[in-house]
């Protein structure tokens, strides 16, 4: 058996972003599974601050990706908040405005960050990346 089927049947993404457009655009991005080795995706949309920690609290959530532009809570600033209060924290992914925002994601602890327009190509890899480290850990 050279193809082994990955140990969880599904990885969960929190997905926080009060743009339905972005949500949307990195709903398509990651398909069903973002990459071979790695299961089933499983993603929750959450449009405001306040659901997004609810789920937090309430799900076991694989990995977070937030928009860096949303309003009136950033998710850079939601990315910091979680890092402080959730013990074994799920990784974060990013969205910001602009590349040379990047330095922003180092201050909200961020382990990843991409720019705006979503990159259909990069963002799986990117979140597949995450995933495997955080899936690897158990």
């Amino acid at each position: 058996m050279s193809d082994q089927a990955p140990a969880q049947e599904q990885a969960t993404i929190l997905l926080y972003s009060n743009d339905r457009t972005v949500r949307d655009a990195v709903r398509s991005a990651l398909g069903r599974r973002v990459a071979a080795d790695l299961p089933l995706v499983e993603v929750i949309e959450c449009a405001t601050q306040k659901a997004a920690i609810a789920v937090l609290d309430e799900k076991r959530i694989d990995l977070c990706i937030f928009d860096g532009e949303a309003t009136p809570a950033g998710g850079l600033g939601l990315c910091r908040q979680i890092k402080d209060e959730i013990v074994n924290c799920p990784p974060v992914l990013v969205l910001v405005g602009r590349i040379q925002d990047a330095w922003l994601a180092t201050w909200s602890r961020a382990e990843g960050v991409m720019p705006h327009p979503i990159d259909p190509i990069k963002l799986p890899g990117k979140a597949a990346d995450l995933l495997r480290g955080r899936l690897a850990s158990g």
